[in-house]
């Protein structure tokens, strides 16, 4: 696959992996719909793309904004090829001393504003047979990392509904892509929520060393043109990790099959 002429939609594109991926998807011909909360960031990185753009800012959280920016996207664009998503924070604070509101911040955010940004965009990709969901999930999301375990729960989830709706998408021609990156230089670990829900304010010396922005996303890039469904970005240790928990390609394979014969239907007549 090319992405020449594609239009791609991305949440938390302001920043880091996000907007990353939303110039070098502009470099490779695609019109690009970025979407976060900071309009005025979100111009910024428009104005470093060729291509044209289209800048919808909201907050994830918010379904009503959510739903009416799927609109405005699916109406400037005739039909969404790509949607990435993306939006995130991370954590770093012990399971002890983290206020439960924190978790359920990180796992809105993370997941459930994910989930339900794609639950909102499937009813336009479906009837055109075609497209490709990125999800970005995390090293974290396949290994459980001490500090993180709202952001892991999140993640694994995360993994977890695409993997599923890989299965159930199988027969409409609908490519689901879950990425794994390890550490990439951003701004992930200065964002990160502490204990108490404030930001850290300041970033890990493994985030800082991590994989540039840019090369990460060529490389998540060249592996969803390849068709890869499961795709670790990551080095040394992480992505040995990665390599580790891998899931089987068969496997997915094998969930395809089981729609492609019926299994769905079988559910839902209560068979």
């Amino acid at each position: 696959m090319t992405y020449e002429n594609e239009c791609w939609w991305i949440t938390g594109a302001s920043s880091g992996i996000g907007a990353a991926l939303a110039r070098e998807l502009g470099a490779r011909g695609a019109r690009v719909i970025l979407s976060g909360r900071d309009e005025e960031r979100l111009a910024g990185v428009a104005g470093e793309i060729a291509t044209d753009t289209l800048t919808l800012p909201f907050d994830v959280r918010d379904d009503a904004a959510m739903l009416a920016a799927t609109e405005k996207a699916v109406d400037w664009s005739g039909g969404i090829d790509g949607f990435v998503a993306n939006a995130g924070v991370s954590q770093r604070s012990r399971a002890t001393k983290t206020d439960m509101q924190v978790y359920r911040e990180i796992i809105d955010i993370d997941l459930t504003s994910q989930i339900a940004a794609t639950q909102a965009l499937l009813p336009h990709m479906t009837p055109r047979k075609s497209g490709r969901l990125l999800f970005i999930s995390s090293i974290a999301g396949k290994v459980g990392v001490p500090m993180r375990t709202a952001y892991c729960a999140a993640k694994f989830g995360l993994a977890g509904y695409a993997d599923a709706l890989r299965g159930e998408l199988s027969q409409d021609g609908i490519g689901v892509h879950v990425i794994y990156p390890g550490s990439v230089a951003t701004d992930v670990s200065r964002n990160a929520l502490k204990g108490d829900g404030a930001r850290r304010e300041k970033s890990d010396s493994v985030i800082d060393n991590g994989i540039p922005a840019d090369e990460a996303a060529k490389t998540m890039l060249d592996a969803v043109a390849l068709n890869q469904r499961e795709i670790v970005v990551a080095r040394g240790m992480e992505e040995a990790m990665g390599e580790m928990r891998r899931t089987p390609d068969q496997l997915f394979d094998q969930v395809a099959a089981m729609v492609a014969d019926g299994y769905i239907e079988k559910m839902e007549a209560g068979e």
